[in-house]
Parts: C-alpha cells; sequence; structure tokens
C-alpha cells in the first residue's frame, strides 16, 4: 500500500499548495519590468521578515553560498575570527574561514550543547584583535540553539562583527537582527520559508556595510556590494532564480496573514509535541536545553541501527534525517519546520516508534502521541517562552 509522503527532514521541507502553484507560473524575464516590480515588492518584506532597517540580498546560492558570501564581504585574509563550532555546520564556518585565509579561533563545544556567551566574552578580552564572530543560531545537526542574542549583546560592546547562520531559524524562532544586534544575518530558502533549493537570502547591518566598504568588492560573484546596488534598481547582481523569488513572495504572504508571532508559537509548539513524543517513546533528546525550534535530533538506544530506523520509517512514507559526523547511525533528526502541522508529526513519531521496533525490538510505551499531542495544546495556550520575546 502507498503510503502519502511526508518530509520531515531538516530540508528541504514541504511546500504549501499555492507556492508549488506559483512556482508553476510561466518564467518572465529578470531584467524587465515584471521582475523589478516584484523585487521591490519582496524588499520591505523581507526586511520585516529579518527585523532590519538594511537591504536583504537575495543570492542565486545554497545557504553555504551565503555564508561564503558574507565573511568573504567581512574580513580580509590574515584577520582574526572566533568560530563556533558545536556541529557539522560550525564546521563549515571554520572550512570556509580557513578557505579565505582568515585566522581562525575555534571556540568547541560538545555536540549536543549550546556555546557560553561568556567563553566568548573571555576569548575576546583575551584578544582585541579579533575581528569577527561566525555562529549558527540553529545548529542543524545536532538540534542547538545558540543563545545568539546573548552573543551580540558582547560582540555589539566591541569593534566585532557577529556573523549568524539562520539557515535553520529565519521563519522558524525569533532572531531578529537589528534588535538583537546581529551584524549578518542569512538563511537559504528550503527550510522555513517553505520553498524548494536554490535561493539564500543574507543582510549586514550598518556596521557590517561600513566595514564591507572599506574592504572593497573581494569575491567576483559573492560581491555584495554590487547586489546592494542592484537591489535598489530592483535587480540582482547575475541571473537570478526567479520562480523561487515568485515563490518567495508567496511565503511571505502566508506568514503576513498568519502573523509572524503565530508561526512562532506553531513551531514552538510543534517542538513541544517532538520532544514530550521522544521523552515519552523512552528517547532522549540530544539538545538538553537551548534547542532549536526546527527539528528535534534524539539519540538511539545502544544497538539500535540508526539506518535501519530510517528505512522503515521511509517505507512508511515519513523521511527523516539521521546523524552526521561523529553522531551517524546515532541520532534521528525529526524535522517540523516550515509547511509542518500536527498530523504530519503525530505520523512521524508513530512512523519513529515503528522503526525502533523493528531496528531492535524497542518496545515504547502506547500513550506517546497522547503525550504528544497534551503538550502541543499545552504550548499553544501558554505562548512563546519569555527567552524568545
Amino acid at each position: 500500500m502507498e503510503h502519502k509522503l511526508r518530509l520531515l527532514t531538516p530540508g528541504p521541507t514541504p511546500l504549501p499548495e499555492a507556492v508549488r502553484l506559483a512556482l508553476a507560473q510561466d518564467m518572465i524575464h529578470h531584467r524587465k519590468a515584471a521582475f523589478v516590480e516584484l523585487m521591490h515588492e519582496l524588499q520591505p518584506r523581507l526586511m520585516r521578515l529579518f527585523g532590519t532597517a538594511q537591504p536583504v540580498l537575495p543570492l542565486s546560492c545554497s545557504g553555504t553560498g551565503a555564508m561564503v558570501a558574507a565573511a568573504a564581504s567581512l574580513f580580509a585574509p590574515g584577520e582574526k575570527v572566533v568560530v563556533v563550532e558545536g556541529g557539522k555546520f560550525g564546521e563549515r564556518w571554520r572550512e570556509i574561514a580557513e578557505s579565505l585565509g582568515l585566522v581562525v579561533t575555534v571556540l568547541a563545544v560538545p555536540w549536543g550543547t549550546a556555546v557560553d556567551p561568556q567563553e566568548l566574552r573571555a576569548l575576546l578580552d583575551a584578544d582585541p584583535s579579533i575581528a569577527g564572530v561566525l555562529v549558527q543560531v540553529s545548529e542543524t545537526s545536532t538540534g542547538v540553539l545558540h543563545p545568539v542574542r546573548e552573543l551580540a549583546a558582547i560582540t555589539r560592546q566591541r569593534p566585532v562583527l557577529l556573523v549568524a547562520d539562520g539557515i535553520s531559524a529565519v521563519g522558524v524562532s525569533p532572531c531578529p537582527m537589528d534588535a538583537w544586534g546581529i551584524d549578518a544575518l542569512l538563511t537559504g530558502s528550503q527550510k522555513g520559508l517553505m520553498l524548494p533549493p536554490g535561493l539564500a537570502l543574507v543582510a549586514l547591518s550598518e556596521r557590517a556595510w561600513a566595514k564591507a566598504e572599506s574592504l572593497g568588492p573581494r569575491h567576483f560573484y559573492f560581491n555584495l556590494l554590487a547586489e546592494r546596488a542592484k537591489s535598489r534598481q530592483g535587480q540582482t547582481l547575475f541571473t537570478s532564480p526567479v520562480n523561487l523569488l515568485r515563490g518567495l513572495a508567496v511565503s511571505l504572504a502566508l506568514f503576513e496573514e498568519a502573523g509572524m508571532e503565530q508561526v512562532f508559537r506553531k513551531q514552538w509548539a510543534l517542538t513541544c509535541m517532538a520532544r514530550q513524543g521522544a521523552l515519552s517513546l523512552g528517547l532522549e533528546p540530544l539538545a538538553k536545553t537551548h534547542f532549536t525550534w526546527g527539528l528535534t535530533a534524539v539519540r538511539l538506544p545502544a544497538g539500535v541501527d540508526g539506518g535501519r530506523v530510517l528505512k522503515s520509517a521511509a517505507k512508511r512514507g515519513v523521511v527523516m534525517a539521521g546523524g552526521q559526523g561523529p553522531l551517524k547511525g546515532r541520532i534521528v533528526r525529526l524535522g517540523h519546520m516550515g509547511h509542518v502541522d500536527f498530523g504530519d508529526l503525530l505520523a512521524g513519531l508513530y512512523a519513529l516508534r515503528q522503526g525502533l521496533m523493528e531496528a531492535g525490538g524497542f518496545s515504547a510505551a502506547r500513550s506517546y502521541l497522547e503525550d504528544a499531542i497534551a503538550a502541543y495544546e499545552a504550548a499553544l495556550q501558554a505562548g512563546l517562552p519569555e527567552e524568545a520575546l
């Protein structure tokens, strides 16, 4: 029997029907009036999404491209940066910085743990020549939500730029760029924005733009200074993924119709639901505190093969993700960001239980679905946690 496909991965994520229809529209030319109109319509809405008074620039690439663009635009070879490395994508920040000739100090934290802001403060106090800090808002490989607001409170008191990878955070959990003091915020299309992969977005603070201007263009393709100039004209520097931008207009309209607070409330409730469901299955969430809202990473019992769990779930139409690096085969990552609702997540928890049983004879409490629903309803009623406001 064929099952309905449910994509519960950290990305790509499911697409709303209205977005799919927008993607299917006839092509328009990226140098003509219709595209200029689209770009001028998108810009103020993207600024509201990012919580910034600065332009938000679309780039034709994955989120990794936006990471490269931000680092290349803001730091010159030989400058010192701190990289918060607590997962696969923290490693990616380090690799990008090293490829650009930056001098990297790694602030390592155990996978599954958030960085301690006081450790960053101590590093910056010890070396005033450090020019930047590179960090994930949400470390997708572990399900950790780093305390970026607290990190920004430290960096904005110094001539240190905070560059935040919000690929699995923008549109999922609050990260208002200007209010928090983030100097560069970036994201990709295939996570909370409910689009296919292939589009990235990046915004710089006023002082980050001043630094970029002092360095001048340092990359032919990822030239944010030239992209900003084109953006003022309703254009992009190079060929754009036109239909992804048209889909983005629909995604933003869906956000605006619901209101961002409601979007965040839903994401928070789904997170509480996933964590309680996993706990009731006897599973331990990898992140005990400071957990991301878009996915839940859970440890598998000893002797249970994560690959078998995922294959079993996929037979039931539920596609989840496994661990990366040292966590490969040891965790399951259950995604619940973007166009996912409580019904999808219930199916995911059921498929997870069945996979566990097939992979290791795991016997779970039968109340796990009821417990998950109760946690979802309680979170909706209670509203957003205080630290998110």
